[in-house]
């Protein structure tokens, strides 16, 4: 199985400015995912020639679709959005925003997977460190994430962690592996000259990862800020005692 985490710049580029959803379901299609999620993804903005992208991106990959309006401009919106090959049988948004800073919000969902359910909490941080750690602990501590405990659980996103400390904080305490290690490897932003990790995988209970990788590709790197992460997993089956 395969998820594809990217902060899609509103598919705006990075350097050239450009508006094109185009370039960014290319850069998508090619990676070929089961679940995809998105950051910064905008719904009837001036910027983006008000597109409705998440119904435009559900609609080309034929996939179920979760949003979440975290931001408002205009009178449009933007923030994240999953889209899944598999049924979603739980779906939860929650706000992470602390007192009068920049909204953001998660999403909490349960895929019905071939190979049993996954929780999937997805989310895009904010800049400052402080506020990063509180958003992260509120997300660990809430009652609709833990509500989700005994199933496998990947969580994924902008996470803005420029020094790669929530993967030592919360969510080590809370049993979580970091898969975005070391950060070396998975260098995101920006997408022209990637120097900084900032887009973050952890996971806990049955899961096994088989590869964890940034896509950096001539079209990835003009289609957004930020290059796409792609992780591709299973989910381990419960071991039986022997007799």
């Amino acid at each position: 199985m395969r998820l594809l985490s990217w902060n899609i710049h509103k598919g705006i580029g990075g350097r050239d400015r450009r508006y094109s959803l185009q370039r960014v379901i290319d850069c998508i299609e090619a990676e070929n995912p089961d679940l995809i999620c998105l950051q910064e993804v905008d719904r009837l903005v001036k910027r983006s020639q008000f597109d409705d992208q998440p119904r435009l991106l559900a609609h080309y990959f034929q996939f179920s679709s979760v949003f979440q309006s975290n931001v408002h401009v205009g009178n449009g919106t933007y923030g994240n959005l999953v889209l899944s090959r598999w049924p979603v049988s739980h779906c939860h948004r929650i706000t992470l925003r602390q007192e009068n800073r920049k909204p953001r919000g998660a999403q909490l969902l349960v895929i019905e997977t071939p190979e049993g359910p996954l929780h999937l909490a997805h989310m895009h941080l904010g800049l400052a460190e402080r506020e990063r750690h509180w958003q992260v602990a509120r997300l660990l501590g809430h009652t609709l994430f833990r509500s989700a405990e005994p199933l496998p659980t990947l969580v994924v996103g902008d996470l803005n962690d420029w020094r790669n400390t929530l993967a030592d904080a919360a969510l080590a305490t809370e049993g979580f592996q970091h898969i975005t290690s070391p950060i070396s490897k998975f260098r995101s932003f920006p997408s022209w000259l990637a120097i900084g990790s900032l887009d973050k995988a952890f996971c806990r209970g049955k899961l096994a990862v088989r590869q964890a990788r940034i896509s950096k590709t001539s079209l990835s790197q003009e289609a957004s800020d930020h290059l796409p992460l792609v992780i591709d997993f299973h989910l381990r089956e419960p071991v039986t005692p022997s007799r």
